[in-house]
């Protein structure tokens, strides 16, 4: 059955729905061996970012597998590297359902799943019990309940105990659904959270003899003089790598869909234009001095070399993934390969 197939039959669930299901039916395909029938091995196109060594450049992320649970399934379709997650140390159901909307015609989604996860431990348990030994990504946040004064308090939880599994580690600051989260994106906020985590991350290295670089998520909805400041803060604080973007809070593109007010972080093909300018003003202010992961609107090969064009280093998607599946991942490596 092709992809699209099998995505016109899941669209008639509810969008929640169809996400849970894909998710399972991919684990058991990959347990049953099935993958490997209709998943051709994927080129080589190295890529050294970060101190590591990815198989190409094309990642899954945050969002999609938010504890863990699939980590061997969505490995067997070619991903250079996987990020799951959001997760937060104590286990939280999200927002209420609905929370899910795809806007098929604009190949969009919008959601507000609110960091919905099982906690820091149940995720730690999955990831130890697969069997991916490739470049793992964990999406550490904040508990919703936690005053974002103490935020610092849960990310350093997060660090901590994911430190030893991750491959990196990113700081989700940029979700526009969990209230006052983006504010942490500013000033001396901004300054104190990162110098923090910092020192967090060489005193776990020098524990662990093992450096593990540290990532910042940061949200498409700036201004360039916002994204200036942003950029500024991070290299100062020497933080390795940044990815650019989150979903948005605007609605522009989608103003004809039926869910247009739905509130949320919009994601898919009206982030793509706006996704790219940031990577673009980023990669302006930081002049080399950390890497671009790029997120957002990336729905085909175009899209993702436009990003890595703009200078990016390495590329992420998930609603282009959604809505064209594995062959995104291949038509990406090979526009990249040339």
């Amino acid at each position: 059955m092709s992809y699209s197939l099998l995505r016109n039959l899941m669209f008639r669930f509810d969008a929640e729905t169809s996400h849970n299901i894909g998710l399972k039916g991919m684990s058991l395909a990959e347990r049953l061996k099935l993958t490997q029938l209709f998943v051709a091995p994927m080129p080589q196109v190295p890529v050294h970012v970060m101190g590591l060594e990815f198989p190409n450049p094309v990642g899954l992320a945050a969002g999609l597998d938010k504890n863990g649970e699939h980590i061997d399934g969505l490995a067997a379709l070619g991903f250079g590297f996987l990020e799951i997650g959001t997760i937060t140390p104590r286990a939280q159901p999200g927002n209420p359902q609905p929370r899910l909307f795809r806007l098929t015609n604009e190949k969009a989604i919008i959601n507000r799943m609110g960091f919905n996860n099982l906690g820091v431990d149940y995720l730690l348990e999955r990831v130890r019990a697969s069997k991916f030994d490739g470049i793992l990504g964990i999406n550490i946040g904040k508990n919703v309940d936690t005053p974002v004064e103490n935020a610092l308090d849960d990310y350093l939880i997060c660090l901590r105990k994911v430190y030893q599994e991750a491959s990196y580690i990113t700081v989700n600051l940029s979700s526009p659904n969990t209230p006052g989260l983006r504010t942490l994106q500013f000033g001396d906020s901004l300054r104190a959270l990162l110098s923090a985590l910092k020192e967090e991350q060489r005193v776990l290295a020098e524990r662990y003899g093992s450096y593990k670089p540290l990532t910042v998520k940061i949200a498409p909805d700036m201004t360039p003089e916002e994204v200036a400041m942003v950029a500024q803060t991070l290299v100062e604080n020497e933080i390795d790598g940044v990815i650019a973007t989150n979903t948005t809070i605007s609605r522009s593109g989608v103003e004809s869909s039926v869910y247009k007010d739905e509130a949320g972080g919009l994601s898919g093909q009206p982030l793509t234009a706006a996704s790219t300018q940031t990577v673009k003003t980023l990669a302006g202010e930081l002049n080399g001095a950390l890497p671009i992961i790029a997120a957002g609107g990336i729905m085909n090969g175009l899209d993702a070399q436009q990003k890595l064009d703009a200078g990016a280093s390495l590329v992420q998607v998930y609603s282009g993934f959604i809505y064209r599946g594995p062959h995104l991942i291949r038509e990406i490596v090979e526009q990249v390969a040339g």
